[in-house]
């Protein structure tokens, strides 16, 4: 997510850092580059230009050269005008009304239907959710086969006319249908184009007239770039929408769309998107985002996601298991699927603070833990809960039934018994055994 801005404002700030002295001349010669930096991201070349001229009267207006620390200064200068351009504060969604009306708009190819969907798993984690989502693509081929195939994935209900080709007539024969079934969130999935047209526009504002959404937002392909906020701003002279959707910041994204699209429009990013899995969606918090974009991680959002797949009762399940040494592969594995809920892997990677740096150029595949699990799944449910009795000839037979070889499975297992170790160790006072277990090693 924005590696390459990231990479070019670090080197830019780089000397600002404490690595030489720091004078007046030097820091308009490194305003220079974080503009081309902007620049190069695909940033709004008046909005660049606007940026480095903030982030240079704060600067001297707080009298950064005489300051202790003023690399580090300089860089909360940055980071702060950062938050700022992309919204400030994070905005959350209106859910008044009954049912909530939440009106999806946008090009085709931008993630709209897929988004849906993620937003209505978000709405119906929230438990007092129940959400509908509604089929309002007449036209695209198979546009409400794959919400429907959404649906199904998330356990929502799909509205649908399959002979109608009015939406506006669908998008009210929905509502009506919502309030008759007690759905509380009508989520309107309406059709996109490749390019903005008069027809396009003029059937998204005829649905938005008709059904009075709480909430209309514009979905976007955030590797786009500046197209992105030029369709952005064409979308709002007609609807007025509400908020901005950000989708695809796993891919190659230069940054211009997040950084600009607040400036263009005044509308604030509600949510970003960050794969395909209906779990990746999350709040936007512009000063979260300013922080991972200057290399300083986002460990808020990563506890944040770690709490939402915390189970206490699981949890006091597993601590037992610890304590009686029964600690087995279906646990390690039910773990696993915990993390994996968390997200993208080199996502979650970005969130710890100096590691998204080292890891830039390692390619952490999102099925990270695939041979794992298939050398786990071959294993019987007894070699799984008593992993001892795991002798050589089982070893080779859960080696041919995961396709991998008998020395990953050996590494799996000699991992495993680590691990197992380790976690007993850190029960009942056990951090203070292992740091006297580490003085002795060292």
């Amino acid at each position: 997510m924005f590696n390459n801005l990231s990479d070019k404002l670090d080197k830019a700030l780089h000397v600002l850092k404490g690595h030489g002295s720091i004078t007046e001349i030097n820091i308009a010669e490194t305003l220079k580059e974080v503009r081309r930096a902007l620049l190069d991201a695909d940033v709004n070349y008046k909005i660049a230009k606007n940026f480095t001229k903030n982030v240079k009267e704060k600067a001297l207006g707080q009298d950064v050269l005489k300051s202790l620390n003023p690399g580090q200064l300089m860089v909360k200068i940055v980071k702060d005008e950062l938050t700022e351009l992309m919204g400030g504060d994070s905005v959350g969604i209106n859910l008044s009304g009954n049912p909530t009306v939440i009106l999806m708009s946008g090009l085709q190819g931008s993630g709209k239907t897929t988004f849906s969907g993620k937003l209505a798993q978000f709405l119906k984690s929230k438990k007092t959710k129940q959400p509908l989502l509604v089929a309002c693509d007449v036209y695209r081929p198979a546009a409400v086969d794959q919400l429907k195939i959404v649906g199904d994935q998330i356990g929502v209900e799909v509205y649908s006319d399959e002979g109608n080709q009015d939406p506006v007539k669908i998008a009210q024969d929905a509502i009506k249908y919502a309030k008759s079934n007690g759905k509380n969130v009508v989520i309107i999935d309406t059709a996109g184009r490749l390019a903005v047209d008069e027809k396009m526009m003029n059937e998204i504002s005829n649905i938005h007239k008709a059904v009075q959404p709480q909430e209309t937002l514009f979905v976007v392909d955030s590797m786009t770039g500046q197209d992105a906020v030029n369709t952005a701003k064409a979308f709002n002279d007609i609807l007025n929408f509400d908020g901005v959707i950000l989708t695809k910041l796993d891919g190659y994204t230069r940054g211009g769309a997040a950084l600009s699209i607040k400036s263009v429009v005044n509308k604030p990013i509600k949510f970003i998107g960050t794969g395909e899995k209906m779990e990746a969606i999350d709040i936007f918090y512009p000063d979260r985002m300013a922080e991972r974009i200057l290399g300083m991680g986002d460990v808020v959002s990563l506890v944040e996601r770690a709490q939402e797949q915390y189970d206490e009762e699981e949890a006091r399940r597993i601590q037992k298991k610890i304590a009686k040494d029964q600690f087995g592969f279906d646990d390690f594995l039910k773990q696993i699927q915990q993390i994996k809920k968390m997200g993208n892997m080199k996502d979650l990677v970005g969130m710890i603070p100096g590691a998204g740096k080292m890891m830039k150029d390692v390619d952490i595949d999102d099925d990270a833990f695939k041979g794992i699990e298939s050398i786990i799944h071959s294993m019987t449910p007894n070699e799984r809960s008593k992993p001892v009795i795991i002798n050589a000839s089982r070893k080779k037979r859960i080696a041919k039934g995961s396709g991998t070889s008998v020395q990953e499975v050996n590494q799996l297992l000699k991992q495993f018994t680590q691990m197992s170790k380790m976690m007993k160790m850190m029960q009942g006072g056990g951090a203070k055994k292992m740091m006297s277990m580490m003085k002795g090693m060292g």
